[in-house]
């Protein structure tokens, strides 16, 4: 909503703002098909990265908005916005799906659907308020690319995590491999039976 209000007030109210929609809406779409394709059948590609470069473009692209004094420019960063909303959606659930498994996933998916709802519940609000304070929503645009530009950041630290993760279960599992190896080769040493009663030669009795 804030949006449209901000294309009325920069552009006046004949503006066609529907455009700015509608275009966010078709990138989104291109841009499921297009990063899923990516993620999916290009080797060596790092979801995680690429959702941190989504975060980083959606929060570049909200600071740019009041920025923009033309509608065309206007448009194109509606453009972006879209395609790499696409990204971020598209990618989220294999994302969680490798990071907790798939036991948890469906936790991990509705804890950061749960996440994403406080901003936009509480955002339109906020920005209203700051309309009405400073008469005009270029702060509101400035402060909503902060926390998608922070997520990005802390994102970059998930793969140094998991291989510190994952070096530490690759440790545990060798040291139990000696532990039962080790175990295996003292249970193997000879130990005579003492229970039985060796029956004399027969020819040492002759």
């Amino acid at each position: 909503p804030k949006q449209m209000k901000h294309v009325e007030e920069r552009f006046g109210k004949d503006a066609n703002k529907e455009v700015l929609l509608i275009c966010i809406g078709i990138t989104s779409g291109l841009g499921r098909l297009i990063f899923g394709r990516v993620a999916d059948y290009i080797p060596g590609v790092n979801k995680v990265f690429l959702q941190v470069l989504s975060f980083l473009v959606i929060g570049l692209m909200s600071m740019m908005i009041p920025l923009c004094n033309i509608f065309g420019g206007l448009i194109a960063v509606c453009l972006l916005m879209g395609l790499f909303d696409g990204c971020f959606i598209c990618i989220m659930a294999p994302i969680a799906f490798e990071l907790v498994g798939s036991q948890d996933v469906s936790q991990a998916i509705g804890f950061l659907l749960g996440m994403m709802s406080v901003p936009m519940t509480v955002g339109p609000p906020i920005a209203g308020f700051l309309r009405d304070r400073l008469g005009s929503y270029n702060v509101a645009f400035y402060l909503a690319g902060i926390p998608p530009m922070i997520g990005g950041a802390m994102l970059c630290l998930i793969p140094f995590v998991e291989s510190k993760r994952k070096k530490r279960e690759l440790k545990s599992k060798t040291e139990m491999a000696q532990s039962m190896l080790e175990h295996k080769k003292d249970s193997k040493c000879p130990v005579e039976d003492t229970s039985v009663e060796k029956t004399p030669d027969p020819e040492s009795v002759i």
